[in-house]
């Protein structure tokens, strides 16, 4: 077990509970895509797993050393190059001059940025910026990777080739990644596992299991993608009432 939800609640104030009775496990190294409509909770429920925000009820259990973050937005530092952006997230750390520079450059790498690490913001494309601010999170050395629509702001055929280079970092790092899309294409070809999310209050209603021969097979991962997008439009029509 890495992530451990039981009966987790989350209100405002005195307004209408956020989430209510979600309950979760999520194994050591596995990739789940958490899907839900707008406004379900999804981003609160990361919030609240990387400690961001408290939960008024239920428990929580997340590994002691917390969880990585990714935002949608890459949120670089425009004055510093790809490397110095990584650069300073590991000086948080605390390690050495000569340490962070020599792994800044092995993140970079990993995410094929390596000629790229002298370039501003300015000079990445989206794609690019989004690699360096997952070399960035990927920097914190946590085992536990929260990504809240980290692609959405993309187009099709850059997020098509970040899919891939995320699916090959997932695998070499190993990493536990919890990945939140309202995408149920991009949530098919990414998880392992896929957790719906009910409108308001949210609580997880229904999951599937996406074995790799489903994500092999086009016509097996089509037929699956039109089963949860049904069973997502049910819960939108459930939330329009």
């Amino acid at each position: 077990m890495t992530v451990l939800l039981e009966n987790l609640g989350k209100r405002f104030g005195d307004g209408a509970p956020v989430l209510d009775g979600v309950n979760a496990t999520i194994r050591s190294g596995e990739f789940v895509a958490l899907l839900g409509a707008s406004g379900c909770g999804k981003s609160t429920l990361l919030n609240i797993i990387a400690g961001l925000e408290r939960p008024t009820a239920g428990a929580l259990e997340v590994p002691a050393d917390g969880a990585a973050f990714m935002f949608q937005d890459a949120a670089l530092y425009p004055w510093l190059t790809a490397r110095g952006n990584i650069e300073l997230a590991l000086k948080l750390r605390g390690l050495a001059k000569t340490e962070r520079r020599v792994r800044a450059s092995e993140l970079l790498d990993l995410v094929h940025l390596g000629e790229a690490a002298d370039k501003r913001p300015h000079e990445l494309s989206g794609g690019m910026r989004q690699r360096v601010a997952l070399a960035r999170a990927l920097s914190q050395d946590r085992e536990v990777l929260l990504m809240d629509e980290p692609f959405a702001a993309l187009d099709a055929i850059t997020r098509d080739l970040l899919h891939e280079e995320l699916t090959r970092i997932w695998r070499e790092t190993g990493r536990t990644i919890i990945f939140v899309t309202h995408n149920v294409r991009e949530a098919v070809r990414l998880g392992q596992r896929v957790l719906l999310l009910s409108s308001r209050p949210g609580r997880v209603v229904s999951e599937w299991e996406v074995p790799g021969a489903v994500k092999d097979d086009a016509a097996a991962a089509a037929t699956l993608t039109a089963d949860i997008t049904a069973r997502l439009r049910e819960e939108i029509r459930r939330h329009g009432k």
